[in-house]
């Protein structure tokens, strides 16, 4: 599948209105003092709060350059919150972003890559033997967050390690905030009746963003990974999206996964940080 810059601004148009909608909520849970939400040259700067994986700079490269003024007060929010700065950058976007935040102090500490698969025609979910795959209400939130805290907490050993990690509370407060703000879907795998695994869906223009997924380490390697992606692409075919993507850390079991299943690197996002 090939990725033009017309593709890469609509996927991350898509993320940015995530990111923005998440850190919305939040601030609307803990006060407008707590976080800010800042348009910033068709991306968006946000703070959710303390430790949030919703506190970064999206989606730039695609309608023009920050001004300099903009980035010095949005640097200042962050520096007030005692937080680094990270941008996230794909290469697809105006090479002009990338000479301007190294240019002010912004190191390269990782990279991220987008992968993505056409939807056509209706899907049907192929699960694995012994698996089920059902949609995860309300009231199993606490389940549901407690399979992917763990999965989370064991990542597999392939690829490049992530540069981040969040505790378990954080996760549930942005996941709350995604699943109520940015309509967010959530699913529960269980293996022989057992929870084995959670997963997170966002239809958007077309776009099916798969936004997280991970299977209890006793449960590896049985299909429950595999389970959990294809439901969500059926799910998303019937939805009429015409497009499904995923950001997995290079190399790894993940992006593996998900080639397997018909994804390609389409970018890859460069994480520069500014302490």
């Amino acid at each position: 599948m090939f990725c033009g810059t017309d593709l890469a601004a609509r996927i991350e148009g898509v993320e940015t209105e995530l990111i923005a909608k998440g850190s919305a909520a939040g601030a609307a849970r803990l006060g407008p003092d707590t976080g800010f939400v800042i348009p910033l040259a068709g991306g968006v700067a946000s703070f959710a709060e303390d430790g949030s994986p919703l506190n970064k700079i999206a989606g730039l490269g695609f309608a023009g350059i920050p001004d300099e003024a903009e980035l010095d007060e949005i640097e200042r929010l962050f520096a007030a919150r005692k937080t680094p700065v990270q941008a996230e950058v794909s290469q697809l976007g105006d090479p002009g972003v990338g000479e301007l935040l190294t240019g002010r102090g912004y190191r390269l500490v990782s990279f991220e890559n987008v992968l993505g698969r056409e939807l056509g025609a209706a899907l049907t979910a192929d699960v694995a033997s012994g698996v089920e795959v059902t949609p995860s209400g309300s009231d199993e939130f606490d389940t549901w967050l407690d399979v992917v805290a763990d999965g989370f907490a064991h990542p597999d050993p392939q690829g490049v390690a992530s540069h981040e990690e969040f505790p378990a509370e954080i996760i549930a407060n942005a996941m709350r905030d995604l699943t109520g703000a940015a309509g967010v879907r959530r699913f529960l795998a269980r293996r022989d009746g057992r929870v084995a695994g959670g997963a997170s869906l966002r239809l958007a223009r077309g776009v099916a963003q798969l936004t997280g997924a991970a299977t209890d380490p006793a449960h590896r390697r049985h299909g429950v990974q595999s389970s959990l992606l294809s439901v969500r692409l059926a799910e998303a075919s019937a939805a009429g999206c015409d497009i499904a993507v995923v950001t997995t850390q290079p190399g790894s079991k993940s992006q593996q996964n998900v080639q397997r299943q018909g994804f390609s690197l389409l970018y890859t996002r460069a994480i520069l940080v500014k302490a």
